[in-house]
Order: C-alpha cells, then structure tokens, then sequence
C-alpha cells in the first residue's frame, strides 16, 4: 500500500479532501495534516490518519515523516510563504519525494521533484473550453469514453526501467512519454523510468487495468510482456524424467504467478509412453492446454505464432535447448522473459538471488526480482563481489534495491565480499536467479576467457540453478 502525506489548509482544502475521500479505492494510505477542523470530511476510511498541527513546525512535520515512508506529497494551503516554508522543510528531510503543489502566486522553483499545479491556469482553461474552436483537453475527444489516458509511472512498477519495445501493447498503444516536464521522442527501445508521465490511446476497458496494472508495485510478472506461461518441449532432445521435472515444475510457476494459463507445446514426439506420461500430467488441470506439433515446424517458426496466440509473458526452456546458444538467438527480438531450467528443484526455492553486475542493467530488472520474490512468498538475495574493485556505482544500485524492498515490503539479504563472484555463486543452494537477457550469452565463446570478465555470461552457463533471463534495453 502507497503512503501518501496531504497537507491542506483555506479555502479549497475542505473540498479537495472531500474528492481525495470519495476517489478512495483503498490502495493508498493517506496521511492528513490540517489546522482547522471544518476541513474534515463527514466520513473518515480506516486508511486515513489525520494530524492537527500547523505545517510550517519542522518539528511536528518530521515527526509525521519519520512514522511512514511517503512515497508523494500532495498540498494545498492558504498562502505563499506557508507553501515555501513547508517545501523547504520537506527537502531538507528528503530530497526526492515527489511533491505537487497548488499555486495561485506563480511559485517558481527549480526542482525536478516538484510539480506545480497552477490554479489560476486551470480555472482559465476550463472556461476556454466552452468557446467554440478551441482546443479541448483530452477527456473531451473521440467519444468521450477515455480512450486517451494519461498514467504516471511509479517507483517499483512493474513497467519502470521496460524499454517500450519489450511491452505487450494489444488493443492500446503509448503515443506520448513526459519526463521532467518535457516531451521525449518515442523509440522502441525507450526505457521508462519512474515518475514518467506516459500517453496512451485505447480502448477504456483496457486502459483501465492497464492504468491499475502500472500502479501496483507487486503481483505482476509475467506482466508487462506477457499474460501466460509458455512451456516447450522437443521430445527428442529429452527423456522422461527431464519432461517430468519441466511439467511439474511449470505447474509450480503456473500456481504461483499471475497469470491465467500455462501452454504446454510438445514437438518431435518420441515414444507413446512419454506421449501418454504427459496427458496423465495435464488432464485433470483446466489451467493448462496442451498442444502437439506433429508437422515438425521447428523451434523458431512455432515461438513466432505462438507467441502473439497465446500472449506469452514466459518462455520456459530445458537444459538440452540452451546446447546451440546460436538458435535461440531470434528470442532476444522478441524481448520474452525465459526461464532456464536449472539441475535444483524449483520447488525447494528459498531466495530469488542476483549477483550485481552492469549497474544499468540490473537496475532495469529490479523491478520484476521483487515481484517475482512476493509471488513465490521468498525473499531476496543481493551477491555484491568485487574482487578487483573495478565495479563502479555500485553503492548506488544497492541503495536502489533497497529502496525497492521498503516499498515492497519486502525481507532483502546483502552479501558482500571481495571473493570471487562465481565461486561464490557455485556455493549457493536452493536459489532462483534473476540476470538480464543479453545479446552475449547467445554467443559461442571461451569459458575461461570470460571468467574474470562478465559474471553473467559465466553464470548463465552454469546448470545448476535454475534462471529467468529478463530483457533489457542494451543501448
């Protein structure tokens, strides 16, 4: 739930509040701060909490900060001064929390944080719109139905640091993107980053659970790329115990994660046992469609139907399709998630791991370890070696994934050390590890060469655990 402090006093407080009130669906957490009674709504939702002092004491103010982590603030008060002394002593207990601020007196401050909502402005504009040949806002084009949307991205979305390519956009479409007040040219591989204000178009019912989509922190994944996971099994690269352990535990993940269907496709079936194996596996589960290629098609042909078919937001592969790295390399256009199959059980899972890397990369996954971790009900484990201290900006990225697990919620382990990143990692047990899917490890290449070099691509070639590859932008 998303803490948000609202700080009100004059003549539109009573009213804003009211609206804040009646806007309530209870996913946010509302800290009130007000100085006169008459501003309190008739009702008062058990997620409000309200505070009766003046704003402007530094001391009462941090008081009310230091209780909850405010992720926004939301202000209204009566006067120019008031308004400034209150920001002032919001920075100097944090200097990036996002504040908007009512402004009647032309307020002009430079801070990237702040957001000002000009009231003398918009009172203008709406007058103006009920003159003929002027331009109107956007709830007011097409049928009027919401097909344009406006949606801020916020800190720890599932959508935060996903380039625009790697999005499953079907029957909506981002045509506008807005950061730090300025419009940014859209390209495919475009990351979105927190804060972002994005335009979109579609229709309403979908824009609507995408809006709610992008403002939940948790219970997405496979979402945004995808809503079903998508298990492919080539019979005649596998024997029966393998298709076990892929069967079972893709139903594991199917259980666990959000989202509506696992599709299972067999190819190149072998034996009527093994055939037989798998529909005693499947039949009595209504979540799961099986389906047998008998054509032959190949692994490429059938991922580029199936994947706009079925929506897939999971590609789940075994060990013996990863022995050609160079066939698997069209799945990085396709920017899908895929999980590795690893020599462990999922099911005795205790940590989603990361060993820390390339910090822009992993910043970009950060996201989606928590949202994995809270849907198998685990917690999360940061690797941090550097063994030749030639890993730069790292503090920063752990101050990242630390952020994420407060507004998670969620138990984060920190491993530091100078030792050998991938010894390390071998001496790991019951883990799930999350790495940004590259280009690289599509690639032949020396096992040695790469040792000391790029923990990734080490890592990605080890069995032993099993992995989900999450697409980055690389640019």
């Amino acid at each position: 739930m998303k803490k948000i402090l609202i700080i009100l006093d004059g003549i539109i407080a009573k009213k804003l509040l009211q609206r804040i009130v009646e806007a309530n669906t209870g996913d946010n957490s509302y800290d009130v701060v007000y100085m006169n009674d008459v501003v309190l709504p008739s009702q008062m939702p058990s997620n409000f909490t309200f505070y009766k002092f003046d704003p402007t004491s530094n001391s009462k103010l941090s008081m009310v900060l230091k209780k909850n982590i405010h992720i926004e603030v939301l202000m209204a008060l009566n006067s120019k001064d008031e308004t400034l002394s209150v920001i002032k002593n919001l920075r100097e207990y944090k200097k990036n929390l996002q504040i908007t601020i009512l402004d009647y007196w032309g307020i002009n401050i430079e801070d990237p944080y702040l957001n000002i909502y000009k009231g003398i402005e918009v009172l203008a504009n709406g007058m103006v719109e009920r003159l003929p040949n002027v331009p109107v806002l956007a709830q007011n084009i097409g049928l009027k139905q919401g097909e344009i949307m406006e949606i801020k991205i916020p800190f720890g979305s599932s959508y935060a640091y996903r380039s625009i390519a790697s999005i499953e956009q079907k029957q909506w479409r981002i045509f506008g993107v807005y950061r730090n007040q300025k419009m940014i040219d859209i390209k495919p591989f475009l990351v979105l980053k927190p804060n972002d204000l994005i335009l979109v178009i579609g229709k309403p019912s979908i824009l609507m659970n995408i809006y709610n989509a992008i403002g939940k922190t948790t219970g997405q994944f496979p979402m945004p790329f995808g809503s079903k996971i998508y298990l492919y099994l080539d019979l005649y690269l596998e024997n029966e115990k393998s298709v076990k352990k892929a069967i079972d535990e893709a139903k594991f993940m199917n259980n666990k994660l959000k989202n509506s269907l696992l599709i299972i496709k067999v190819t190149r079936p072998t034996t009527v046992k093994i055939m037989d194996q798998i529909k005693e596996e499947v039949k009595y589960f209504p979540t799961i469609i099986l389906e047998i290629d008998y054509a032959n098609k190949g692994f490429q042909q059938i991922i580029k139907e199936d994947r706009r078919k079925y929506n897939i937001g999971l590609l789940m592969l075994t060990l013996a399709m990863f022995k050609n790295k160079e066939s698997l390399r069209f799945l990085l256009d396709l920017k899908i998630p895929i999980f590795k199959f690893g020599k462990e059980s999922l099911k005795a899972v205790k940590s989603v791991s990361v060993l820390l890397n390339e910090s822009g990369s992993y910043e970009q996954i950060s996201p989606i370890v928590f949202d994995v971790s809270t849907q198998l009900k685990i917690k999360t484990k940061i690797l941090d070696f550097d063994p030749i201290g030639e890993k730069e900006g790292q503090t920063n990225l752990i101050n990242h994934f630390e952020s994420l697990a407060k507004i998670f919620n969620e138990k984060l382990e920190i491993i530091r050390g100078n030792e050998n990143p991938i010894r390390e990692l071998k001496k790991q047990k019951d883990i799930l590890q999350l790495l940004p899917l590259k280009q690289k490890m599509f690639k032949n290449r020396s096992f040695i060469k790469f040792f000391y070099t790029n923990s990734d691509l080490v890592a990605f070639d080890l069995n032993k655990f099993n992995q989900i590859l999450i697409p980055v932008s690389e640019d």
